[in-house]
């Protein structure tokens, strides 16, 4: 039946290779080097960060789809053409990004799946079948030395396409990310240039040489079979078993939310939102009232240093922010109680904070570990300011938008502006099984009343 699951897992969809193929900026470019700064170099024992959207499209449009997507992207890579090179270390142990004619290029991979319909990828809420869909997965960043720093595949439903993108983390963030899409965008539909071209100079975030020698795969990356929990550097085998689901809040349930937390002080809808979603994980997780929970949001420092940075600046620029409340406390008290730890610590990380943020990794390098999120913690990527939905290459907005297998964690939650629009909000969190089943069955955080 239309809509329905396949059964027996990813053997379902079926998914056959057709043809692999590589693109290259459509000029030449000549080579170009740009070394990854302190904002970057984190982020290079994170997994790809990955994307999938989901197209409604006739199955007689698939070849005129690919060939407009791949000469779109010949352009859009002549100002992106990071996204075409490689990850290089020098003697030193420095690392950069370096594009030259002679390379690859972005890997781009037709597949065809002609038994699966967007409606089973827009109805599932787990990620099961993302793993034939989008490439790279559990390939760490670091290995961007020898890999595709972006991969492509495009899959033919019966009735639309599927994009899967994976893209290298120590090379760009989030907002970079939707930079580059609604540029690739852009051209397809039609526009001979892009609108608004990247700021490519990443020492005018920083410009500090930091030599990184003896890089290894975290110790608690556990291959990622399962990300490890809590805080616990065991192996994949004793991590816990992880369910995924995509809560839709409502413009209605996004306006209660946040009029329960500005009950006595304003807050902003994300840290409204933000202090639900944690109370409400806290509660499935049923910790004792002693027990700490950790809240970590990856901040944009775009604006936040000494001298601004325009928001067009392709690279990362963000950090991790953590706060740190009693699981008792945290539920004890009114949604503004989470609100104002997690409005705290976003409001003090200033430019004073960020350059002593990076001064001290500086001295001590340490490449994140899943286990650095903190105690039962729960941790925002994404944005629901990134426009995702706007991204049409010509066939249509998207009918689904959401995050890859790679780099998921108890506790990790990624935000996307809703699919109807206005103020509502999709929130995609991955969480240990039997929490997950609690907090699927929690009406205080599901705004029952207010869907």
């Amino acid at each position: 039946m239309a809509g329905e699951i396949p059964e027996n897992g990813t053997a379902a969809t079926g998914v056959k290779i057709v043809a692999k193929t590589n693109v290259k900026p459509k000029k030449a470019l000549g080579r170009k080097e740009c070394q990854l700064v302190t904002f970057d170099l984190p982020y290079l024992s994170f997994f790809y960060n990955q994307k999938l959207l989901i197209y409604k499209a006739a199955a007689d449009e698939f070849e005129e789809i690919v060939g407009r997507m791949k000469d779109g992207l010949a352009i859009v890579l002549e100002d992106f053409h990071q996204l075409a090179g490689r990850l290089a270390k020098d003697e030193e142990g420095v690392f950069s990004v370096v594009y030259d004619d002679d390379m690859d290029g972005v890997q781009v991979v037709e597949a065809e799946a002609e038994a699966l319909e967007v409606a089973h990828l827009t109805n599932d809420e787990g990620t099961t079948m993302f793993k034939e869909l989008i490439p790279h997965n559990k390939i760490f960043n670091l290995e961007g030395l020898h890999r595709p720093l972006l991969a492509l595949q495009l899959t033919k439903l019966r009735d639309g396409v599927a994009v899967g993108l994976a893209f290298n983390h120590a090379v760009l963030d989030g907002m970079s990310t939707w930079h580059f899409m609604s540029s690739w965008a852009e051209i397809c539909c039609g526009a001979t240039c892009i609108s608004t071209p990247p700021f490519l100079d990443r020492s005018k975030a920083r410009n500090t040489r930091v030599k990184l020698t003896n890089l290894s795969k975290p110790s608690d990356a556990p291959e990622h079979a399962n990300s490890v929990s809590n805080g616990d550097a065991t192996s994949a085998k004793h991590a816990p078993i992880l369910k995924e689901k995509v809560f839709k809040f409502s413009e209605s349930a996004i306006d209660q939310i946040k009029a329960r937390a500005n009950a006595s002080k304003p807050f902003s809808t994300f840290q409204s939102l933000s202090s639900h979603v944690w109370s409400a994980v806290t509660r499935a997780r049923q910790l004792n009232p002693e027990d700490y929970t950790v809240f970590t949001v990856f901040i944009d420092c775009r604006k936040r240093l000494e001298t601004p940075i325009p928001e067009t600046y392709f690279g990362n620029l963000i950090q991790a922010i953590f706060t740190v409340t009693a699981a008792g406390l945290l539920l004890a008290h009114p949604p503004e109680f989470g609100a104002g730890l997690i409005q705290k610590a976003i409001s003090g990380h200033d430019a004073k904070a960020i350059e002593a943020r990076n001064a001290e990794w500086e001295k001590s390098p340490k490449i994140f570990e899943y286990k650095d999120a903190g105690m039962n913690c729960v941790a925002v990527g994404s944005s629901p300011r990134f426009k995702v939905y706007e991204v049409d290459f010509g066939f249509g907005k998207p009918e689904s938008v959401r995050s890859g297998t790679n780099n998921r964690f108890d506790g990790m939650l990624y935000l996307y502006p809703g699919k109807s629009g206005g103020r509502s909000i999709d929130v995609e969190i991955s969480l240990e099984a039997s929490a997950m089943e609690r907090l699927e069955k929690d009406k205080e955080f599901l705004m029952e009343e207010a869907n």
